[in-house]
């Protein structure tokens, strides 16, 4: 699985569930989400529910962290890696 591919369908499940209501709202992918306030804490929860349905990964507790989270292009690296270092599930 490759960056784009994950980037693409991370990008549309977040227009798709955040900004829904926004339809005008522009988002880069270095965009920090929080900040700008398209999610909260429970749209964290929700967003790492929809990695592991989507692309098999398990986010473990330490790496819910802005580096692996805080942009649509680092939750693509951190996807990747993930699927890169020893498959999909892992915790």
């Amino acid at each position: 699985m490759d960056e784009p591919d994950i980037l693409a369908r991370t990008r549309a499940y977040v227009h798709d569930t955040f900004l829904y209501m926004r339809p005008g709202f522009a988002l880069a992918d270095r965009d920090r989400l929080l900040q700008r306030g398209v999610i909260d804490s429970m749209g964290v929860m929700e967003l790492i529910g929809f990695l592991r349905s989507e692309f098999g990964v398990v986010v473990a507790d330490e790496d819910i962290t802005e580096q692996n989270l805080g942009t649509l292009a680092d939750i693509a690296r951190y996807v990747a890696a993930k699927h890169r270092n020893g498959g999909p599930a892992r915790s």
